[in-house]
């Protein structure tokens, strides 16, 4: 197969996992006989270094003539600190998605047994937790009407964020959630916050007339504080959680602190256009240029891409090489055994380079 990946490293820490991702990528497209051709683009807060705009039509023009693109990380304490900011590398994101089209943020949270005394939670709350969280991620909040901090009739400084849904978003995203609840284990949660929002009583609407069409999955629903207190006290409960934009940027992190490490978990976000495959954690930009980040979500992100192509071998063994990493200690210093030695971002991803070579 011949693929054209868009690679958007963007800041902090994310050029140098992205040379890991790149890097595991094309050891797997030598090993299967597939062709890759990167074009780099610019994103986040180097763009706006560049040309005063996160996401630029030049790097749009790139992701979507790509087969596929491998984001990293965007932000940079000089904007993220500067709430007077009119531009700010998170902007860049969220454009890519609406101009990408990317409606469905699919984050798989699952723990690693060698990796369970890492995590906040008891090994017998925490162990085999393996679940998905289906998030809509071009509606509510983040793209609805806003208005600024300003100062109303009465001199009262006020704001305003408009978390507005419609009926086709809301049917489209519980589609892509059961399509994986089907492959999966036949349980889809529909996370809300209906006893309080009108936009969450649409969602729960539109839920319980859709559910009949799959009678084959247990369909339950769950307000988003309960959702949040489950997903400590009894993470097993969950296979597919299907939520809105706000309320699934909030669980996936909380999910992703489950596994121990914000810097294992990968993701991909589909829809009407190029997919895009990136880890879920930020820029850590405190870790940039120090040879710490973890790369393994940039890694299993690049899993994700070859397995959204219908390349399960390839994938698996990207998932198999990960595996091995961690079972011999071959690990970033957050998640490192104690005593042992501690390996680099470039010494993690060239030992991963190295075992899909040799098998």
């Amino acid at each position: 197969m011949k693929l054209k990946i868009a690679v958007l490293p963007g800041d902090g820490i994310g050029p140098e996992i992205m040379e890991q991702g790149v890097a595991v990528c094309s050891a797997v497209a030598d090993k299967f006989g597939h062709e890759v051709v990167y074009e780099t683009a610019l994103c986040g807060a180097h763009a706006i270094d560049e040309t005063g705009d996160p996401f630029p039509e030049e790097t749009f023009n790139v992701c979507r003539n790509a087969d596929a693109v491998l984001f990293a990380s965007v932000g940079d304490p000089k904007y993220d600190n500067d709430p007077t900011a009119k531009v700010r590398p998170e902007q860049g994101l969220l454009a890519m998605r609406k101009k990408l089209g990317l409606y469905a943020n699919i984050r798989p949270v699952e723990t690693f047994d060698c990796l369970i005394h890492k995590s906040p939670l008891k090994d017998e709350i925490v162990r085999g937790a393996d679940f998905v969280c289906i998030r809509e991620l071009t509606g509510g909040m983040y793209f609805g009407k806003k208005q600024e901090p300003s100062i109303n009739a009465e001199g009262v400084e006020e704001a305003l964020d408009t978390n507005y849904y419609t009926r086709p978003e809301v049917e489209r995203i519980l589609r892509v959630a059961y399509q994986y609840a089907m492959r999966r284990r036949r349980h889809l949660t529909v996370v809300d916050k209906a006893n309080v929002l009108a936009s969450s009583r649409l969602w729960r609407k539109v839920a319980k007339e859709m559910a009949p069409e799959y009678p084959d999955v247990q369909t339950d629903y769950m307000y988003v504080d309960n959702a949040a207190m489950r997903m400590i006290q009894d993470p097993g409960f969950f296979d597919v959680m299907v939520t809105e934009n706000t309320f699934g940027d909030i669980l996936t992190d909380e999910g992703s602190v489950i596994t121990g490490s914000m810097g294992l978990l990968p993701s991909a976000s589909t829809g009407s256009s190029t997919p895009v495959f990136e880890p879920i954690h930020g820029s850590w930009p405190q870790g940039k240029g120090l040879n710490i980040a973890n790369p393994l979500a940039q890694i299993l992100s690049v899993a994700m891409l070859y397995e959204h192509f219908g390349l399960t071998e390839e994938g698996a063994l990207i998932r198999e090489a990960v595996n091995a990493s961690l079972a011999a200690n071959v690990r970033t210093p957050e998640i490192q055994a104690e005593g042992a030695h501690q390996y680099g971002t470039r010494e993690v991803g060239r030992w991963i380079v190295d075992y899909i070579a040799a098998r």
